[in-house]
C-alpha cells in the first residue's frame, strides 16, 4: 500500500472556506494529511532534536526509504514545516531543520507519541480481545 504523502490541490478544496477539516472541502485536510502521514509525523519530531542532514534524518527514521523521504520533506517544506538549507561544501550538503510553525506542530505530535507509547500495553491488551473474538 503506497504511503502518499504529498498532498496536491485537489479540485474539490476552496482555500476560501472558514478551516474545518471535516468539510472535503477544507484545505486543513490536506495540511494535516502531510503532517501526520507516518513519516511526516516520524521527520517532524525527529527534526525537534535539531537540524539533520538528509541522511542522519533517514537513519533516524528507521525504515523510511530515500524516495519517500524526500517526499515527505518536499511535502512539509511546502506546508511551511521544514526549512530545506543547501551548504555549500564539496560534495553539497543539504540540512533540513524545523520552521517556528513547524516546531509547534512536532511539539504536539511528540505529545502524540508519548501517549501512544505509554498506553501501548493498553493497545495490545485491546488487540488480544478483539483478535479473541
Amino acid at each position: 500500500m503506497a504511503d502518499m504523502t504529498a498532498s496536491a490541490p485537489s479540485d474539490d478544496v476552496d482555500p476560501t472556506l472558514e478551516p474545518d477539516v471535516f468539510s472535503r472541502a477544507c484545505a486543513s485536510r490536506g495540511v494535516l494529511q502531510d503532517a501526520t502521514s507516518r513519516w511526516g509525523l516520524l521527520a517532524l519530531v525527529a527534526l525537534r532534536e535539531g537540524e539533520l542532514r538528509f541522511s542522519a534524518l533517514r537513519r533516524r527514521v528507521d525504515g523510511v526509504s530515500e524516495r519517500m523521504l524526500s517526499s515527505t520533506l518536499q511535502s512539509l517544506e511546502r506546508d511551511g514545516f521544514v526549512v530545506r538549507e543547501v551548504l555549500q561544501a564539496i560534495p553539497p550538503r543539504v540540512e533540513y531543520s524545523l520552521t517556528e510553525l513547524g516546531a509547534d506542530v512536532a511539539e504536539r505530535l511528540d505529545g502524540l507519541i508519548d501517549l501512544v507509547e505509554g498506553r501501548l500495553p493498553d493497545v495490545e491488551k485491546a488487540r488480544e480481545a478483539y483478535d479473541a473474538r
